[in-house]
């Protein structure tokens, strides 16, 4: 069975109990969400609309390295020390969203290691999924061959 979102990959009880600590967000097309290096304390849920996420490329302007879309978590950098985000994010369109306050879920996944498991089981794949998009966006963009990945 292919995993389709965050809420989707984690089990229904669990999942509720997650869910109990999310609130609803909103962000208008063009809002810059977070920026690479800063303090990554929380973390969303998209339900609808598009985010960028981009990084930092010295002496020029930030690449974008994917798109995400509704069901796709945004931000992973709250579970992994130091909690700096690793990138940028940036509305596309106007977003919807559930957002999560790192410290309340950290606390509930020590209650709780199903979920714990689960969770990180998902973050760590979107974890490798972001390295190799960003690879691949990098090497097309400044790569002497590019990324040798036919789009």
């Amino acid at each position: 069975m292919k995993r389709t979102g965050v809420l989707d990959a984690i089990p229904e009880n669990h999942r509720e109990r997650l869910m109990e600590l999310g609130h609803e967000v909103s962000f208008p097309a063009g809002t810059r969400i977070f920026e690479e290096g800063q303090r990554a304390d929380r973390f969303w849920v998209i339900r609808s609309g598009t985010v960028d996420l981009d990084i930092h490329v010295p002496g020029r302007q930030a690449a974008v390295v994917e798109t995400l879309a509704a069901g796709r978590l945004l931000g992973w950098s709250w579970l992994c020390p130091p909690h700096q985000w690793h990138l940028g994010a940036e509305s596309t369109a106007p977003v919807e969203a559930w957002q999560f306050d790192a410290a309340e879920v950290l606390a509930l996944c020590e209650r709780d290691p199903e979920l714990d498991h689960a969770l990180l089981a998902y973050v760590v794949e979107v974890i490798g999924g972001r390295l190799r998009a960003a690879r691949t966006r990098l090497l097309d963009l400044y790569g002497p061959y590019g990324s040798g990945v036919a789009r």
